[in-house]
């Protein structure tokens, strides 16, 4: 079948759903017993054959409500749910008029039989008090569909290309099954690897921290987190999938997860090992670890192809990476009181890359060039394990431990070069062969004891807090920079650096809540925090006479340390209404930092002591039961570090030595936030706005001076009324046609900042503009195929006042289009292709390319088996250059990337839910 030929059809299936007649049942809901016009109430239509969910809406808030149907043959059900109240049902033989049914009066539900459990048939959605709820079972998917599969077919849930998921606007951040993690919180092992099928509720609510959940206090953040409840029928037995691939230039892939359920208890084991840049755990449905387009279902993966663990980086957007994973999680419920769950996880990279840099730098009096070249291999070993407890003492009387251990273990080896030239005159340059070996530990604790007592809202609440972070290199430095135009011998080196680090920090908060009304609060608190920062740095040179590292260079051997007392006292009042709530939080810090140094046998000791008021306000109004707008403002201190602030120099760099400033004063930010979501769920669209500010009334920022050789010298200062903002809005709608879904939305970001530096010495100012419109469609013909294109646009204006360029501005465009097909039966191809344009790229450098990336793929026996051809880079265009203008200078870099590669794969799923299942299961692992 020719693409041509396809695409008419698509278009032609789309048009005839569109105009398909279209009759409409509406009517008003009111309370028998008040009278009062029910909203949110679920109005949802199902076919008597099957019970399938043919079209749903929501009542507004006067009551009423429309609901669009296509003509109807067969007998169908029209039923009207709401919380607490009868369930109204009424039976249609065909459907082939516009209905109006009046004002429909909801009784009371008996009180007898809210306590009997009874199989009821849920609606498709349900908005309670502060949960928004969707009935898995009603919205139809493909038979192998997995999570997140099914949160794309739910109103108000967008999930974009990065995999950041939104409801309604709010950004989910925590994602749990049956209320605990699965994994990790962010839930994209969960999303991609539990079946759909197992899902009996999604459920949303406002994110909250353990002290909110056990006291009842409302969420000071302004997210959202998703709970996936397992049905009872899925909740025993196996299931699981391993993939395994190799492919030309001797990529290789691999992953597999399996996991076991049983009532509470739920054990789960994972891993992965490639070769391809696929750092993490995915078993994406199409493409399985393959990089480009779909990255961000990765577990954990940033934009750039890294990923973050625990305050942890591990992998690069640069170069070629292999890496593998292994990973477990156990949660379960002991003694009706303590609910536990735990993971581990031990991840391995080896990244090499060779990058070129071109970079321009930026001086009043004019500019210099500065080229380098490095060849690096970075090899990472990382261990983490957390869990969490929640101990129930008694109904009101609770302690919830989260601790996490972590160790990373990483060696680099790097050969460098670069020199340094203006008018085509050599300044210095430089040449090195490093090699360091880390270790890092850590440890972090959160212990929330909460008590509450027989007086609705009252209670107190401890939150211990700590992290200790220890960290010890060791580098073998060969290096030498030569100077050209003074007198200034030759930097050279041939030394071992060991440092060592140390950072300690203890938080306890008390607080007592006491209610005054049934919703107005008020509140008294206390935190206190201690902090400790070590930093030892011991260099030896090599010594000729002993042939050894036994020389110590007391210019490069320093020792720092720095503790910081903080008491922070508060008072606060808090509000709790239908229709809004408000926290606003009051009080006095007092900060003693005390910052001591050991440099060439000389002791120097600075204290820094401040007395500062403190400000938290959060709060919400609600318009409707899907339409609110959310306010914050806090107050924010930060003390510099002893580097910034002692005057001690530090030489370890050869081109740039850095000197503190003892007169340095505290950072001050002040920052606020708004935000505005309205979702209509009668006509599934949504739209809303979001804006904020970070004013920094002190900020601190460094002060270069060159040299004749364009050497360095580097201290800090103070600058006031920098500050950066931004404002973004955006519009979603989903229509539903039978068994075609479109999806359209529209997004527009603006971001502002305006700042302050110094270009040797002098300073400027440079306020810097972006605005990025985007646009994304859907069209999904279910079981056959699915269509998704986005673009973005991004372009940046920055003008500068007193520096050598007046003004810059460039843009970018990214187009992606993502289809897969599900037919032929049994047949899934995908297609992922990007064109990607920098208009900010240098000469030399190819502005635009094109990624394509493609995988077929076949299911057989019992579709326990898949086997699939991918192609990675089909054009063999990618390319990773880019361009970077801050304030000191322009900087183009080119990095080695992945290119085009074929990879053949089978993936075998397993499914063993009853006995059935685990005689075909038993019968497959004897053959």
């Amino acid at each position: 079948m020719s693409k041509n030929f396809l695409f008419a059809l698509i278009l032609l299936s789309s048009f005839f759903s569109f105009s398909q007649n279209q009759y409409t049942f509406k009517g008003k809901l009111v309370s028998k017993t008040t009278n009062v016009p029910l909203e949110s109430a679920t109005i949802y239509l199902t076919r008597e054959k099957d019970s399938a969910v043919l079209e749903y809406t929501i009542s507004n808030k006067k009551g009423e409500f429309e609901l669009k149907v296509a003509p109807q043959n067969s007998a169908t059900t029209l039923k009207i749910s709401y919380i607490k109240l009868e369930t109204f049902k009424k039976r249609f033989e065909t459907i082939d008029s516009n209905i109006d049914l009046g004002s429909i009066e909801l009784a009371e539900q008996d009180a007898q039989i809210e306590e009997v459990v009874v199989n009821v048939e849920a609606p498709p959605i349900r908005i309670k008090k502060d949960t928004l709820e969707f009935n898995a079972a009603s919205f139809k998917l493909r038979p192998d569909a997995n999570v997140e599969s099914l949160l794309k077919q739910l109103p108000g849930v967008e999930i974009d290309a990065d995999g950041k998921i939104t409801v309604n606007g709010k950004e989910v951040n925590q994602i749990l099954v049956n209320g605990k993690p699965f994994f990790d919180k962010d839930g994209k092992v969960a999303l991609q690897n539990l079946p759909s099928t197992m899902i009996n509720k999604v459920q949303v609510t406002d994110t909250k921290t353990k002290k909110e959940e056990k006291t009842g206090t409302n969420a000071a953040s302004n997210n959202a987190s998703i709970n996936l409840t397992i049905d009872e029928k899925k909740n025993k037995g196996f299931f699981g999938k391993a993939m395994g691939g190799y492919g030309t230039d001797k990529r290789y892939e691999s992953s597999g997860i399996i996991n076991y359920f049983k009532n509470k208890t739920k054990v789960s084991v994972l891993a992965s090992a490639n070769n391809i840049n696929s750092v993490g755990f995915s078993m994406d449905e199409v493409f399985d670890n393959m990089g480009g387009g779909r990255n961000g279902s990765k577990l954990w993966v940033n934009n750039d192809g890294s990923y973050w663990y625990n305050g942890q980086n591990f992998g690069s957007s640069n170069g070629i990476t292999e890496s593998n994973l292994i990973g477990a999680n156990y949660s379960d419920e002991y003694f009706k009181k303590v609910d536990f769950s735990s993971s581990f996880f031990h991840s391995g990279t080896n990244n090499k890359n060779s990058n070129k840099t071109n970079r321009t730098n930026l001086l009043p009096t004019g500019t210099f060039t500065t080229n380098s070249n490095s060849d690096t291999e970075t090899d990472t070993k990382y261990n983490n394990f957390d869990f969490t407890a929640d101990v129930k003492i008694d109904s009101t009387f609770s302690i919830v431990f989260e601790p996490k251990i972590s160790q990373n273990d990483r060696k680099n080896y790097s050969d460098s070069k670069s020199a340094s030239y203006e008018n085509g005159t050599l300044l210095n340059d430089f040449t090195s062969k490093n090699y360091t070996e880390s270790t890092n530990k850590a440890f972090q604790n959160t212990t929330t004891l909460t008590k509450t007592f027989r007086k609705k809202g009252r209670s107190v609440s401890l939150v211990l807090d700590n992290e200790n972070n220890s960290n010890e290199d060791r580098s073998k430095i060969n290096s030498q920079t030569n100077f050209y135009q003074s007198t200034d011998p030759s930097d050279i080196r041939d030394q071992i650096s060991k440092s060592k680090t140390k950072f300690d920090n203890y938080i306890a908060t008390f607080e007592y809540l006491e209610p005054i009304t049934d919703s107005l609060n008020v509140k008294l608190g206390t935190q206190f925090n201690h902090s400790y920062n070590q930093n030892v740095n011991e260099t030896y040179d090599f010594d000729a006479t002993t042939n050894a590292y036994s020389a110590q260079n007391d210019l490069l051997t320093a020792a720092y340390q720095s503790k910081t007392n903080e008491l922070y006292t508060y008072a606060g009042v808090s509000m709790n209404k239908s229709k809004y709530n408000f926290n606003i939080e009051l009080g006095t810090t007092s900060i003693n930092n005390v910052n001591n140094s050991d440099y060439l046998g000389i002791a120097t000791r600075l204290d820094k002591n401040f007395m500062l008021p403190k400000a938290n306000f959060y709060g919400s109004y609600k318009f409707s039961k899907s339409k609110n707008i959310w306010f914050n403002y806090y107050l924010n201190y930060n003390v510099p570090s002893a580097t910034q602030l002692l005057p001690i120099e530090n030489l370890s760099n050869p081109l740039n030595t850095i000197i503190g400033n003892a007169d340095l004063n505290i950072n001050k930010t002040h920052s606020a936030y708004l935000s505005y979501r309205d979702y209509d769920y009668a006509t599934r669209s949504g739209y809303g706005f979001w804006s904020g500010i970070n004013y920094n009334e002190s900020e601190v920022t460094s002060i270069s001076v060159f040299d004749q050789n364009r050497k360095r010298n580097t201290t800090y200062v103070n600058v006031s009324g920098t500050n950066n903002a931004w404002f973004g809005i955006y519009w979603n709608k989903s229509i539903k046609k039978e068994k075609m879904n479109y999806r359209y939305e529209l997004r527009l970001n603006n971001n502002f900042s305006y700042d302050k530096g110094f270009v040797n010495g002098d300073m400027f100012t440079s306020s810097t503009y972006s605005i990025g419109p985007n646009a994304r469609f859907t069209y999904e013909w279910t079981d056959k195929i699915t269509i998704s294109p986005s673009y973005n646009f991004n372009k940046q204006f920055v003008n500068y006042n007193n520096y050598t360029l007046d003004k810059t501005n460039f843009y970018t465009h990214k187009l992606n289009v993502q289809i897969t097909t599900f037919w032929p039966k049994k047949w899934t191809f995908g297609n992922d292709f990007g064109y990607n344009y920098n208009s900010n790229l240098g000469s030399g450098f190819k502005k635009d390319f094109y990624l394509w990336n493609t995988s077929l793929a076949y299911s057989f026996y019992k579709d326990k088996f898949l086997a699939k051809v991918k192609v990675y880079d089909l054009l063999n265009q990618n390319q990773s250059n880019r361009r970077t203008v801050s304030e000191t200078a322009i900087t183009d870099e080119e990095n080695v990337v992945l290119k085009r590669y074929v990879m053949f794969s089978i993936t075998y799923k397993i499914h063993m839910f009853d006995s059935k299942e685990k005689k075909e299961g038993r019968r497959f692992m004897m053959m």
